[in-house]
């Protein structure tokens, strides 16, 4: 039982550091793209702040989907359902 807790914990504290690290990625996306906008409203007329802010934005969105377990391709609790499904075989 004691196991199966460290393991609970151990998981846990590996999710709130995913978490940490998205929520930082989007404090930092958010003030370099709004400097990089003023920057650009005040050079040029040409919109090139779009670019890096679509770049980052996905993968930002990437990040999201990670702190957030969301996989649109493999679904819901793929993973632990694999890793489930291997620790039962036999052969392993």
């Amino acid at each position: 039982m004691e196991n199966i807790n460290a393991y609970r914990y151990q998981k846990a504290k590996e999710r709130l550091e995913t978490l940490k690290s998205f929520y930082m990625n989007l404090l930092a996306y958010c003030i370099v793209i709004s400097f990089l906008a003023w920057v650009n409203f005040n050079t040029t007329s040409f919109l090139w702040f779009i670019f890096p802010a679509l770049g980052w934005g996905i993968g930002l969105l990437a990040h999201w989907s990670r702190a957030y377990n969301y996989n649109p391709i493999f679904g819901k609790n793929w993973e632990e359902r694999k890793i489930k499904e291997f620790m039962d075989e036999s052969q392993f």
